[in-house]
């Protein structure tokens, strides 16, 4: 038997990681943002259906060849939900979302 030592490589310091800018100064609006200002505009509770409909209708945001942008966006929403007070939506009703505040 023989017994061979195997050394490890020095451990490499881990670089910083460039953060995001908070939101875009120029160019489209996230599907977020598009919603949120399409709940601003109606001042009545919508579902995600109706939302990217009136997104695409304004030009705010467009689906990048997502089949279902509507199942996406409310998704997106529920995990903003779970943001608490800090939370742009608010649940009106099953399946419809208003502006919280």
């Amino acid at each position: 038997m023989s017994t061979k030592k195997t050394t490890k490589a020095p451990k490499t310091a881990k670089t910083a990681k460039a953060k995001k800018p908070a939101a875009k100064t120029e160019g489209k609006l996230s599907c977020l943002d598009a919603a949120a200002k399409v709940l601003a505009e109606s001042k009545a509770p919508m579902n995600t259906k109706e939302m990217i409909e009136a997104m695409a209708s304004k030009k705010y945001w467009t689906s990048p060849n997502g089949q279902t942008p509507a199942a996406t966006l409310y998704s997106a929403i529920l995990r903003e939900l779970g943001k608490g007070k800090e939370s742009r939506f608010k649940k009106t009703e099953r399946g419809k979302f208003a502006l919280n505040g």
